[in-house]
């Protein structure tokens, strides 16, 4: 993540581990949220790299923004699916009882 510039630069201890402090582990969690949500890695450089220049809110709100616009269509095409898969399978379930009438003891 850092190489690619997800997360800003991590110092490393003598031995060559890097040494993650409160404000780079704050990084990675959100590095990972985005990218577990979809967002995709240009707007996150992007993000990270004008994070680190000054008067950039207004940029920084954008890709936000762009992003949770694409997330929610993705969401609206989900929930889409959801229903079609909803009705498929109360269709399914319904066919089935017709054809398998319960029996009687």
């Amino acid at each position: 993540m850092e190489r690619i510039g997800l997360i800003p630069h991590v110092p490393r201890k003598e031995n060559g581990i890097r040494d993650f402090d409160e404000a780079a582990c704050g990084w990675v969690e959100f590095s990972k949220c985005m990218r577990s949500a979809g967002v995709q890695v240009e707007a996150l450089i992007e993000y990270v790299d004008l994070f680190f220049k000054e008067d950039t809110e207004e940029a920084r709100k954008d890709i936000l923004v762009e992003q949770r616009a694409r997330l929610q269509e993705q969401y609206e095409q989900l929930k889409a699916t959801m229903e079609r898969l909803d009705y498929k399978i109360a269709y399914y379930k319904e066919l089935m009882t017709k054809k398998c009438p319960p029996r009687q003891s």
